[in-house]
């Protein structure tokens, strides 16, 4: 099964996680899913429709999200704020609005590894980019991700 990607989103934590980071609301309870596979299919389904609440649902209290330029947020709540980010419309910081789509992936263990690239109307171009969706007992336990935000070119 070729997921489609819906982006990692993750360079939108970069400037999330910038500064002081406002306190984050009550988290939706955590739910697992029945394989790898599963885990990242619900994650970028959630990432398409940019829902926060099925996000945060796959991701345990020690999450952590490892980021272009060495950036690495740690935590359910740290994650959580990323999230609140990149579920916003492009135009104010988020990926809303951009269509993902796996071009290659690749499993190791749990870990799937996907090739991906991002359109839109508002793109110049076509922006391609990876990620490593590590999972374990139906959550994603990590992320490894390309995706820089401020790489996008719109129109």
């Amino acid at each position: 099964m070729k997921p489609i990607v819906a982006a990692s989103l993750l360079s939108m934590m970069l400037s999330a996680s910038g500064g002081t980071q406002p306190a984050v609301a009550k988290l939706p309870p955590i739910k697992r899913q029945a394989s790898a596979e599963a885990v990242v299919a619900e994650h970028l389904a959630a990432l398409n429709k940019c829902d926060y609440g099925r996000l945060m649902a796959l991701y345990p209290e020690n999450v952590h999200l490892f980021l272009p330029g060495g950036k690495v947020v740690a935590g359910r709540e740290a994650a959580a704020v990323v999230y609140r980010t990149s579920v916003k419309p492009f135009k104010d910081g988020g990926a809303c609005g951009l269509k993902f789509a796996a071009e290659q992936t690749f499993k190791v263990g749990d870990t799937l590894n996907v090739q991906w690239v991002a359109t839109a109307d508002f793109l110049a171009a076509p922006y391609r980019g990876a990620d490593a969706y590590v999972t374990h007992d139906g959550l994603m336990w990590a992320q490894v991700t390309t995706y820089d935000h401020a790489q996008i070119r719109a129109k």
